[in-house]
C-alpha cells in the first residue's frame, strides 16, 4: 500500500503521483467552465412544448367525449361553450377584475403567513421547549384540511376579509414555520459552530447561518405555503360568498354552480388551476431552481 517510507521518511514515488492526480483532478473542478446555457429554441421545445401538447391532449380527449355524447350536455359542455363564457366575461371587461380580486387575496395573505411563520420556524428549530410545546400542534394543523376553518371564522369574524385572511393564515403559516424547521433540522452543525466562532450569535447567527444553510427547505415550505395559501382561499370564497367581498374566482365559481352554467363551473376550475399553476411556474419553481443550483444540488438550466 502507498505511503511513507517509515526509514527515510520520504514520501513513496507512488504516493507523491496519487497526490498530484487528486490535486489536478481538484484544479479541474474548480476551474471547469460553468455549463453553457441551452438555446432559447431548445429552451422552448423542452419546457413549453410539452406542457401545450398535453393540455391539446386533453382538450381533444374532451372534445372526443362530447362527440361521443358520453353524457348530458349539460353536465359536460363542449369546449366551446367555455370559451364563449371566457370570451364573454372578457368583452364584458369582468375577467382580470375577478382574477385580481382572489390574487390580490392571496398575496396579501401569504405574505402575512410569511411574516408569522418565519419567526415562528426559527423559534420552533432552535428552542427545544417550544418545539416540544408547538411542534406537534403544526403538524397537526398543517394535516387539517383548510375548509374546515372556514364555518369558524365565519363566526368568529363574519363573512368579511378578516375571515378570508384568517383561512389563509390558519393553512399556510404551519407550511412555512415546518419547511423552515426542516431546513434548519439539515444545517451541518459545523456552520453554527464557525458562525458562533464569528460572532454570528442570536439574531445575527439566525440572519447571517441558519437561514442561508436552510435555504432550500425554506424554498420548499415556501412553495408549500402558497399552495396552502390559495386552496384556502378558494375555500373560503366558496363557502362564504358575499356581494361586500367583491366578485373573487371562488364566488364566480359558486355562482355559476347555483345557476347550472356549466361552462361558467368549468371556466371557474380552469381559471383557478391556470393562477396556481402561473404563480409557480413564474415564482417559486424560478427560486427553487436558482438555491439549488447555487448549493450545487442542480445542473444549470
Amino acid at each position: 500500500m502507498a505511503g511513507t517510507d517509515t526509514v527515510s521518511g520520504k514520501t513513496r514515488p507512488e504516493t507523491r503521483s496519487d497526490l498530484a492526480g487528486l490535486e489536478a483532478g481538484l484544479d479541474a473542478l474548480e476551474t471547469a467552465a460553468p455549463r453553457a446555457r441551452s438555446p432559447w429554441r431548445e429552451t422552448l421545445l423542452r419546457k413549453t412544448l410539452p406542457p401545450l401538447v398535453a393540455a391539446a391532449l386533453v382538450l381533444a380527449v374532451w372534445k372526443l367525449l362530447v362527440l361521443a355524447g358520453v353524457t348530458d350536455t349539460y353536465k359536460l359542455p363542449d369546449p366551446s361553450a367555455v370559451w364563449a363564457s371566457l370570451r364573454r366575461l372578457w368583452l364584458e371587461g369582468t375577467l382580470l377584475g375577478i382574477v385580481w380580486t382572489s390574487v390580490s387575496r392571496g398575496l396579501l395573505g401569504f405574505f402575512a403567513a410569511l411574516a408569522i411563520g418565519t419567526p415562528l420556524g426559527l423559534l420552533v428549530a432552535r428552542v427545544p421547549l417550544v418545539r416540544a410545546a408547538i411542534g406537534p400542534v403544526l403538524s397537526g394543523l398543517q394535516s387539517l384540511p383548510s375548509v374546515a376553518w372556514v364555518p369558524a371564522a365565519v363566526i368568529w369574524l363574519g363573512i368579511t376579509d378578516a375571515a378570508m385572511y384568517a383561512v389563509i393564515l390558519l393553512g399556510a403559516v404551519p407550511s412555512i414555520a415546518n419547511g423552515l424547521v426542516a431546513g434548519i433540522d439539515q444545517v451541518p452543525p459545523l456552520y453554527l459552530r464557525a458562525g458562533r466562532t464569528m460572532g454570528a450569535t442570536g439574531v445575527r447567527g439566525a440572519r447571517f447561518v441558519l437561514l442561508p444553510a436552510a435555504l432550500p427547505g425554506y424554498v420548499a415550505g415556501l412553495k408549500q405555503g402558497w399552495a396552502f395559501s390559495w386552496r384556502s382561499l378558494m375555500a373560503a370564497e366558496l363557502i362564504a360568498s358575499s356581494p361586500d367581498l367583491g366578485l373573487g374566482l371562488g364566488q364566480f365559481l359558486e355562482n355559476a354552480r347555483t345557476d347550472s352554467d356549466m361552462p361558467g363551473v368549468l371556466l371557474g376550475i380552469l381559471l383557478i388551476l391556470f393562477v396556481g399553476i402561473a404563480v409557480d411556474l413564474a415564482v417559486f419553481s424560478p427560486l427553487e431552481r436558482r438555491v439549488l443550483r447555487t448549493r450545487g444540488l442542480a445542473a444549470a438550466r
